[in-house]
């Protein structure tokens, strides 16, 4: 693999966790490898491995990315990697609150919902 496979896998388990990591690279085929290379090489070793933002930082805007263009399947994936990266409640309050005047209050809404149910779930409630 590339210098910049290694680097975005660094990172891709810095943020996800080793466990998410190890599943999706377990449940990996033929099929989709070369999509999981392309992932971790251009998301996680390009872009998330950049030095201008903290991991905080990417953390809030793909959260509002996500929920602005309604891409909502891996919002709690990106919730649950806030443990991680140390993006707080506040922050993604704050996000949604952009989404919700930028994007449209049903995104900000659904994204919220999402939100609460995963840190539900992080909290053991």
């Amino acid at each position: 693999m590339s210098e910049r496979y290694d680097a975005g896998m660094a990172t891709r388990r810095a943020v996800l966790g080793d466990a998410h990591v190890n599943r999706a690279e377990a449940a990996k085929t033929p099929f989709d490898e070369p999509f999981q290379t392309f992932i971790t090489e251009g998301a996680w070793g390009s872009v998330w491995s950049r030095p201008h933002f903290t991991k905080r930082e990417r953390s809030i805007v793909t959260l509002a990315l996500l929920a602005g263009m309604g891409n909502f399947d891996e919002v709690a994936m990106h919730v649950r990697a806030t443990a991680n990266t140390g993006a707080t409640k506040e922050d993604l309050i704050e996000a949604m609150l952009h989404v919700a005047v930028y994007c449209g209050v049903p995104k900000a809404n659904h994204a919220i919902k999402i939100i609460k149910q995963t840190y539900a779930e992080m909290e053991g409630a």
